[in-house]
């Protein structure tokens, strides 16, 4: 039997490490729907037909004339039958004109919404956002932009928190073995980064962390791409659930003048929690927060810079029940309340739809978790 949903992936044009969270949500939206789903490929041909539909957009000062005026991309879908919802999933704005990769996708799904995982302000490419006005709602990954991107689109949008699976984030015990003192991968501090080296050596200890080159204008970014995206996630959940403590900090945390004093959760707070780190950073200084992470020692909070790293993971050391309690508590409420199951039963009541008979199940397999803990 055929699914009434479909989805549009970006996994095959774009396979930075970031995105593969994407990937997962749509992996889990997969499970517990059957839906159906579209890989675009070809990226030159979609940059192409991006470039041409900006200049015609441009020259006309009309949309409308200028997708007219656009030939699509090549090897351009058309659907065949009809769905009951569309949903295609993008990992920021500049993914938006793959769109134009299915041509009739309106005309042929009764709903369609869209997640955009990430979108700051300071990057809104309106010729592209414009292209989302004939969604029923659009979801975002970040909450500060949510105002702005309704008023460029004219339609529905709201704060769609990020997740992640903690079916496979969760550890099988909370006693099992984490042979790793702390993980730090991602944008970090030099000088926290020095005094761990220095502790792990001290202590022949596993401290864990990236060893990719800093990247970007600023070198401020850690980033690489992925041949497969699931084995990505489930090498990172791997790492995290035999890892002691996770540095976890507000998005673009080494980067102040890009985030203007916006603070957002980043996808490390909740794959952390699912994993059973105790997870130690700076949080977002938001009652988004707050509300999302509200129990004690949800993170435990250590400046970005902290050379004296050693002596504040050497007093944590010292209260094993602590440490075991906090623990226990992260894993209990990244399965009650962050999983991307949460995250799509919003989808479903926004929308008005009739939950998928998966939800149910997966629902009682994070009650399990849920329940052991």
């Amino acid at each position: 039997m055929h699914s009434n949903i479909l989805l549009l992936s970006q996994r095959r044009i774009s396979d930075l490490v970031a995105f593969c969270l994407a990937y997962e949500f749509e992996d889990t939206f997969q499970s517990v729907t059957g839906a159906e789903r579209i890989d675009p490929a070809h990226l030159p041909a979609i940059e192409f037909s991006r470039r041409s539909y900006k200049l015609a957009r441009a020259a006309t000062g009309s949309s409308r004339i200028a997708r007219r005026l656009t030939p699509p991309p090549r090897n351009h879908i058309t659907l065949t039958r009809d769905y009951e919802l569309f949903f295609p999933v993008f990992s920021n704005a500049f993914e938006l004109y793959s769109l134009s990769t299915v041509s009739n996708w309106r005309q042929n799904c009764r709903k369609a919404a869209c997640f955009i995982t990430e979108v700051w302000i300071n990057q809104l490419p309106e010729y592209l956002l414009e292209l989302l006005s004939e969604f029923d709602h659009i979801f975002l990954g970040l909450q500060h932009c949510v105002d702005d991107i309704a008023r460029i689109t004219g339609r529905p949008c709201s704060y769609l928190p990020l997740g992640t699976d903690v079916l496979r984030f969760a550890p099988d015990t909370l006693d099992q073995s984490r042979p790793i003192e702390v993980c730090n991968i991602g944008r970090r501090s030099q000088v926290t980064h020095r005094a761990l080296l220095d502790d792990a050596a001290r202590r022949n200890c596993f401290y864990y962390y990236d060893t990719v080159a800093a990247s970007g204008s600023d070198l401020k970014q850690r980033t690489f791409r992925v041949d497969n995206p699931q084995e990505h996630r489930i090498m990172l959940a791997t790492l995290l659930k035999r890892s002691n403590y996770f540095i976890a900090n507000r998005s673009h945390v080494n980067d102040p003048e890009f985030t203007a004093g916006r603070d957002e959760i980043s996808a490390r707070f909740y794959e952390g929690i699912a994993a059973g780190a105790a997870m130690i950073g700076e949080a977002p200084r938001t009652d988004t927060f707050k509300q999302q992470f509200d129990w004690p020692d949800a993170v435990i909070h250590l400046p970005f810079d902290s050379p004296d790293i050693a002596d504040i993971l050497a007093e944590l050391n010292h209260d094993p029940i602590r440490l075991r309690t906090v623990r226990a508590r992260n894993v209990r409420e990244a399965a009650r309340r962050h999983d991307w199951l949460y995250r799509i039963q919003t989808v479903f009541s926004v929308l008005g739809l009739t939950p998928a008979t998966g939800m149910q199940t997966r629902a009682e397999r994070l009650d399990r978790i849920a329940s052991r803990t």
